[in-house]
């Protein structure tokens, strides 16, 4: 049962993110909200899941003001709630909803051969733009594909122009 929010206050729920080890898929977060002022307040409770209308993940953080939470898969969606609770376990309405993508890593696949083009994946999610940019000095870079994505997926594409060069750096820009 939910409390009227009069009894028990949420408090705004903020995040952190917590940089992956270098070539991980898995990645962590680091949740944390501001104490509710209300005196009533015993603990808080954190809801999470892969849907806003469906938070299917509950987790019991007593009095703790964060959690970190772990696992979490590249270019996946996770939407996150905090609920503060009395003593007798009645909870407040959900703060406010956090949306986090969690960032993917570029990778590109060896060359099948000499002449081959390089083949570059990353995980996009709906509403950001995607520019693949490239340079053989690292100095100066050159876009080279551009992705608008409508849907959580991998994109997959082929460097054409790879297969002629020894050496070509990548970088991923989103907006």
């Amino acid at each position: 049962m939910k409390m009227p929010a009069a009894c028990v206050a949420a408090a705004a729920l903020l995040l952190a993110v917590c940089a992956p080890a270098r070539g991980a898929q898995l990645q962590s977060l680091t949740l944390a909200w501001d104490p509710s002022p209300s005196s009533t307040v015993s603990g808080y409770a954190l809801y999470y899941g892969a849907s806003a209308t469906n938070l299917d993940y509950y987790v019991d953080v007593g009095t703790n003001t964060s959690y970190l939470a772990t696992g979490l898969q590249q270019g996946q969606t996770n939407y996150f709630a905090v609920v503060a609770y009395n003593a007798q376990g009645v909870e407040s309405p959900f703060s406010n909803l956090i949306t986090y993508v969690v960032p993917g890593l570029l990778s590109v696949a060896s060359k099948a051969g000499p002449r081959s083009p390089a083949v570059i994946s990353f995980p996009v999610t709906p509403g950001h733009t995607y520019k693949v940019q490239a340079s053989v000095n690292l100095k100066t870079w050159a876009p080279i594909f551009q992705f608008s994505a409508t849907n959580s997926q991998m994109v997959q594409f082929q460097d054409a122009e790879s297969a002629n060069l020894k050496m070509r750096f990548y970088r991923l820009v989103w907006q």
